[in-house]
C-alpha cells in the first residue's frame, strides 16, 4: 500500500473493513433513478476493452473499474498498479463524510441540514467569535458555503501545521456570508468529522465501522488524524479503486446493498445529488459532497480528488466508474481531469449512448 503524504508528521491510523446499521429515512424527496428504472442493456465489451487499452497513454492513470447493472464488466491496472491496491483518494473521501452525515441525521444524532454548528463545536469557537459563526449550518459545510476562508489550496499547509485544526478553521476570516458562494475547503469537511465525533461519542472511524453495513468490498486502508485524534474529514484516506467503486454502487443503488440493506437513506442520496451551488473553478454543480455535470448527454454525479481520484455515477445508464491516479500531481490546471472526463465519455459511448 502506498504511503499517504502529508505536510504534518501525524501517524496514519490503520483501519479495517467498515460496517454499518440499516437506516431508512422518511422524506418527501422522490426516489432516485436507480430505484425506478429498468436494467440497462449490456455494454459493447469489445469497444470498452479498446477504450481502456487506449487509456494507458494517460501516464498518471493507475486503475479503472467499470460496473454496469451492479456488476464489474471491466477493469484495468496500468504500470503494475492493481485495482485492489490502496491509494490516497484525497478529496474523493468528502463523499464518504457526506454519507455519514446523512446517516447521523437519520439516526437522530443531528436534527438536519439546517442545524447550526456553533453549539456543537462551542469548545473550539474563538474567544470573541464573529456573529456569523452562529449562522453556519451543517448544510453550509456540506455544500462548501460556510463563508469562512478556505483551508484548501494556499492555506492548507498552515492549517495542518497548526496545533488544533478545528479551532484554526473556525477562527478563519469570513470572505463571504454563510450560504453565499462556494468556497471549496477541506476545513469544512473536517469540521463535519469533528461534529460526527462529538454527537456520536466515538471517532469518525469507529462510527463508520458501526454504520456501514456489509457493503461488500468497501475497505479503508489508512486514514490520517489531527492532533486531537479527529480523523481528517475529506483528505488523506487510503482506499482501492475496487473499494471506491463499492461505495459508488451503494449510492447508485439508492443507498442500498445488492441484498436490499438500506445503508445510506435513499432521500439523502437524492439530496446529495441536488445542485446547491457551482464551482468557481470548473463551473460544475455541487451538492452535498458531490459534483454534477452533463457528459455525453447524461447527468453524471462524481467525486473528485487531487491528482485524479475519480468516482463517477451515471444513474440512467446504471453505470459506476472508479479511477485512481498518481496522487503527486494536480489534475485540474494540467488538463488531466478533463482527460479523465473524456475517458468517461468514451466509456459511456460503449453503452450505445
Amino acid at each position: 500500500m502506498k504511503l499517504i503524504s502529508s505536510t504534518s508528521a501525524l501517524a496514519l491510523a490503520l483501519s479495517g473493513i467498515l460496517a454499518c446499521s440499516p437506516a431508512l429515512a422518511q422524506s418527501t424527496v422522490a426516489p432516485t433513478e436507480a430505484t425506478t428504472s429498468p436494467k440497462a442493456p449490456p455494454l459493447d465489451t469489445t469497444r470498452l476493452s479498446s477504450v481502456l487499452n487506449d487509456a494507458a497513454r494517460l501516464s498518471p492513470l493507475e486503475t479503472v473499474v467499470v460496473a454496469r447493472n451492479g456488476e464489474i464488466v471491466a477493469e484495468r491496472g496500468y504500470r503494475s498498479n492493481k485495482t485492489t491496491d490502496s491509494t490516497n483518494i484525497k478529496s474523493a473521501s468528502k463523499t464518504i463524510i457526506s454519507a455519514m452525515v446523512g446517516i447521523a441525521i437519520e439516526k437522530g444524532l443531528l436534527t438536519g441540514v439546517d442545524q447550526p454548528i456553533a453549539p456543537i463545536l462551542s469548545r473550539d469557537l474563538p474567544a470573541n467569535p464573529d456573529p456569523r459563526l452562529a449562522k453556519i449550518t451543517i448544510g453550509n459545510l456540506l455544500s462548501m458555503q460556510a463563508g469562512l476562508d478556505r483551508m484548501s489550496g494556499p492555506n492548507y499547509g498552515r492549517w495542518v501545521s497548526s496545533s488544533n485544526w478545528v479551532r484554526f478553521a473556525l477562527a478563519a476570516d469570513f470572505v463571504d456570508e454563510p450560504g453565499g458562494q462556494m468556497l471549496y475547503s477541506t476545513g469544512s469537511t473536517h469540521l463535519l468529522s469533528a461534529i460526527l465525533t462529538k454527537v456520536g461519542g466515538k471517532s469518525t472511524l469507529a462510527l463508520a465501522r458501526e454504520w456501514f453495513a456489509p457493503v461488500e468490498g468497501f475497505r479503508i486502508g489508512a486514514w490520517e488524524r489531527d492532533p486531537q485524534g479527529i480523523y481528517l474529514g475529506g483528505n488523506q484516506m487510503a482506499m482501492s479503486a475496487r473499494s471506491l467503486l463499492a461505495f459508488g454502487e451503494l449510492y447508485r443503488n439508492g443507498g442500498r446493498t445488492p441484498e436490499g440493506r438500506q445503508v445510506v437513506p435513499e432521500n439523502w442520496v437524492a439530496q446529495s445529488w441536488t445542485e446547491r451551488t457551482q464551482s468557481r473553478f470548473s463551473g460544475d454543480g455541487y451538492g452535498y459532497g458531490w459534483f454534477t455535470r452533463e457528459m455525453s448527454g447524461h447527468m453524471v454525479h462524481f467525486a473528485w480528488g487531487f491528482g485524479g481520484q475519480m468516482l463517477y455515477i451515471v444513474p440512467d445508464l446504471k453505470m459506476t466508474v472508479a479511477m485512481t491516479s498518481n496522487e503527486g500531481a494536480p489534475s485540474a490546471r494540467t488538463g488531466y481531469r478533463d482527460d479523465l472526463h473524456d475517458l468517461l465519455a468514451r466509456i459511456i459511448s460503449t453503452a450505445g449512448a
